[in-house]
């Protein structure tokens, strides 16, 4: 069984609201950042939130991501006050691997699509 259309909801809004108050942030690297997908557990009390890489190298990525763990409490009472929820998930971040692992992919597949001509 799928995920209730309630926790889908969760999930949209949450995906709009979070890009809302990262752009807040003073940590420059933190604005800049962009939400790829929120994933909320079955019962909605969990939600981890994918980022986009951009431009940030590794060591960018965990300074970003500490950041983000200090300030968590911030963005969670945000996005309460903004949605009028009772509860809000417990947030947890990430940068999202898909993108980079389909772009590999792709030049893999370009790679074959070559030889073979």
């Amino acid at each position: 069984m799928g995920k209730s259309i309630k926790v889908q909801r969760k999930e949209s809004l949450l995906k709009e609201i979070i890009p809302e108050v990262l752009a807040q942030m003073n940590d420059s690297r933190i604005r800049g950042l962009g939400v790829v997908d929120v994933v909320c557990s079955r019962d909605g009390s969990d939600a981890k939130v994918y980022l986009e890489k951009s431009y940030l190298n590794e060591k960018e990525q965990r300074e970003a991501l500490k950041q983000l763990k200090q300030a968590r409490g911030y963005i969670q009472n945000y996005c309460l006050k903004s949605t009028g929820w009772f509860k809000v998930p417990n947030l947890t971040f990430t940068f999202d691997e898909l993108l980079e692992k389909e772009n590999k992919m792709e030049e893999l597949f370009e790679k074959i699509k070559a030889k073979g001509e």
